[in-house]
């Protein structure tokens, strides 16, 4: 399925096209993947409404990809045929510790053909070996959803017994949610959800609490992660921190729809008494790999909805127009 040009989905109802292409080879460093499975990501609109738009077209998105690998180049040494592996967000990078900001940084699916196909390609260092207690459907959206997730939780900076707070609750939030109550077992977890069916979808996974994305939750919280497109739930969550409290905004880019709400900061409500904010930029491996670990032994696994590849555009329409539980997952066979 191809992007061939910048569209509104407002506008375009099947933005991707279904397009026969020579089968990718893999260079001396490069593992050929059969794709088996990929996640559908909001990145996705990103790049189709020209937000995070994609240097080259047509491209094939597509960035929580899993598979098995159907051959290697020449200087491949970590992986081998029928190895069953997953790729993220990071296409390849400078491998540094910095390598989610480098200038070095690839996107999969967006600078790179991605897993929206039958076949990819990927630098042998940037697939991982995926855990034999997932099934490749239940694995593809915790390599963006999940280890992007779970790198915005560490950087909340929160310890146990500390609240924290999520406001949106789709393929990334719920997913984080459940590490959270892996990872911080004491903490009491908020969701702030628009639609009664997320948060009634956050109470059945065990959230103490949750409400509208402007509801007030019973206490100032430690710490708030928002995993939204709009602005909204910024300010909103700026208000329901504690002195000191931390937001960490969860997301490649925001839309501009509601973006003329941040005119009506205050400094005094929102701001003053220590308050920060920071954004989450990218994953590294060590997030991929470590998310893939902690979930396979906490048995930390994404609710999905499976769509067949040339569903892709369904799929996509139905995460834009706010139609979500869990994680939506291309099947390709």
């Amino acid at each position: 399925m191809q992007l061939k040009k910048i569209v509104s989905m407002q506008q375009c109802k099947d933005p991707l096209v279904l397009t026969t292409v020579r089968d990718p080879q893999p260079a001396p460093d490069e593992i050929l993947i059969r794709v088996t499975a990929c996640g559908v990501c909001h990145t996705e609109l990103d790049e189709i409404e020209g937000r995070a738009a994609p240097p080259v077209l047509p491209v094939i998105p597509g960035h929580e990809v899993v598979g098995r690998v159907v051959a290697t180049g020449a200087d491949v040494t970590s992986h081998c045929i029928d190895d069953r592996v997953g790729v993220g967000w990071i296409f390849k990078s400078s491998g540094g510790e910095d390598e989610n900001i480098s200038e070095e940084f690839v996107a999969t699916g967006r600078d790179a053909n991605g897993g929206y196909a039958e076949y990819m390609t990927v630098p042998q260092h940037y697939a991982y070996r995926i855990p034999d207690s997932l099934s490749d459907a239940e694995a593809a959206p915790l390599l963006c959803a999940g280890s992007v997730g779970y790198r915005a939780l560490n950087m909340t900076g929160i310890q146990d017994g500390d609240s924290i707070g999520l406001t949106g609750f789709g393929g990334s939030g719920h997913l984080v949610l459940q590490f959270a109550r892996h990872m911080y077992p004491t903490s009491p977890v908020y969701v702030f959800a628009r639609s009664p069916a997320e948060r009634n979808f956050a109470l059945e996974l065990g959230a103490s609490w949750a409400g509208d994305t402007t509801d007030a939750p019973p206490h100032l919280l430690h710490a708030i992660i928002d995993t939204t497109p709009a602005w909204l739930p910024v300010l909103a969550a700026l208000k329901c921190l504690r002195p000191g409290g931390r937001l960490v905004i969860n997301a490649i880019r925001k839309e501009d729809t509601d973006k003329s709400i941040m005119a009506d900061i205050d400094y005094a409500k929102h701001l003053w008494r220590e308050k920060q904010l920071i954004t989450v930029a990218n994953v590294t491996s060590d997030d991929i790999k470590a998310c893939l670990e902690i979930a396979a032994r906490a048995k930390i696994k994404p609710q999905v909805t499976t769509y067949k590849l040339e569903d892709a555009n369904k799929a996509l329409r139905e995460l834009s127009s706010g139609e979500i539980r869990g994680a939506k997952v291309l099947a390709i066979t």
